[in-house]
């Protein structure tokens, strides 16, 4: 599929909680996809910067993942996040990497 028609009428991923609202029925805070697209971006952006790499919300409906070097690629999901990232920085990004969990402990 091309980035374009992932826009228009991509499916809700399973890592939205709200393509399963039922799952969630006992949330209190009002929610929102774009809030919480948002807040993934936001944690997964604190993550992908021990990698040199911001992510950025698309629409909506997509990501889009840069390097350092300018670089960029269209990703639909989160789950594609990982793999475009490994691809992007060039080594495998684990997430037990004892330099990232030192850079996520807070200060």
């Amino acid at each position: 599929m091309c980035s374009l028609c992932g826009v228009l009428g991509g499916r809700a991923h399973w890592t939205e909680s709200t393509a399963h609202p039922e799952a969630f029925a006992g949330r209190t805070d009002t929610h929102t996809r774009r809030r919480e697209r948002q807040q993934q971006t936001r944690l997964a952006n604190a993550v992908l910067k021990h990698y040199g790499l911001v992510l950025s919300d698309w629409s909506g409906a997509s990501y889009v993942l840069r390097s350092a070097t300018g670089r960029s690629v269209i990703v639909q999901n989160l789950n594609e996040v990982w793999i475009a990232a490994q691809d992007l920085c060039g080594r495998s990004c684990d997430p037990l990497d004892d330099g990232l969990l030192a850079s996520l402990k807070p200060t």
